[in-house]
């Protein structure tokens, strides 16, 4: 299954994608006997252990579908409820290609390199990366599959990875460059406003085998930037999973962005940083594509 936050006459609703549209998400819920939801956040606190008896119940019902071009998608986790946990350095040639930058020190990490992005409001499929040159000049663009935590863990065994994961998401981790390196950290270039696009949808870890291993890639204006396999990933989903909740609990709605593979802008000679009217299109197998247009105030 493949749950949405969308729009539909100037409201936001929950949903699960259909191939012809959207079902509002509490319909559902109701028509089979369980508790209404307001957020995505509170749906897969409460139900994360019962989506396959809810796609059980639905089989026998009818819903009514909105068209795809009724309805506008928003992120599907709007607003989380803590900062995105990212990984830095995670695949190897992405490693190789920003070596020699001011903003990271040299070689393949032997231990996770994490930071967090703090985000106001994550951005939807089709909204606008927007930034001010008063503010930034060196914008990147970043694709990573995200990972949302199903349940709440601390100490987490990596056999055991897979029952704290609800399912898997597309982010661009936008990156304002020059910040990195004048501030000689990530945090404040990370997490500007409208610098986490994130979806199309949540796909549900049913629909995806573990280990995970889905292509991945970037264009933008139609050129591709960034193609690889998560695969490549230098620690995998349950090492990560695994380390970050050591003495760490990991909250249900958490969303664990896993890094980014070569080809950012910085990486290319010259750069190729983000413009005035890009687009930008983050691509993951299984999961969909994420578009978001550049605009330069």
């Amino acid at each position: 299954m493949r749950f949405v936050t969308y729009s539909y006459n100037k409201r936001a609703y929950l949903g699960i994608l259909k191939e012809e549209g959207v079902v509002e998400l509490n319909s559902i819920l109701t028509s089979i006997g369980k508790a209404r939801v307001n957020t995505m956040n509170e749906f897969i606190g409460i139900y994360h252990n019962d989506i396959e008896t809810i796609e059980n119940d639905m089989m026998d019902k009818k819903f009514i579908t909105i068209p795809f071009h009724r309805v506008k998608m928003l992120a599907p986790i709007r607003h989380p409820r803590r900062n995105v946990l990212c990984l830095g350095k995670n695949y190897v040639e992405h490693v190789k290609e920003i070596e020699a930058t001011a903003i990271t020190g040299d070689g393949i990490p032997k231990e996770p390199i994490y930071f967090t992005k703090a985000v106001n409001e994550c951005i939807g499929n089709d909204d606008e990366i927007r930034f001010s040159t008063e503010v930034t000049k060196q914008v990147d663009y970043e694709v990573e599959l995200a990972v949302v935590i199903g349940k709440d863990g601390t100490n987490i065994r990596p056999e055991d990875a897979e029952k704290y994961i609800f399912g898997y998401t597309i982010i661009n981790d936008v990156s304002a460059r020059d910040l990195q390196a004048r501030h000689n950290q990530w945090f404040k270039g990370k997490s500007l406003d409208t610098f986490c696009p994130m979806g199309p949808s949540i796909v549900h870890k049913n629909e995806i085998p573990f280990p995970v291993e889905l292509d991945i890639n970037c264009k933008v204006n139609g050129e591709v930037r960034q193609s690889s396999n998560t695969k490549n990933l230098i620690f995998n989903i349950p090492y990560i999973i695994s380390d970050l909740s050591k003495g760490f609990t990991l909250k249900t709605g958490d969303i664990i962005s896993t890094g980014t593979p070569s080809g950012v802008g910085m990486g290319f000679k010259p750069e190729k940083l983000l413009k005035n009217g890009d687009i930008v299109e983050c691509s993951i197998e299984k999961i969909g594509k994420l578009t978001n247009k550049v605009v330069v105030l």
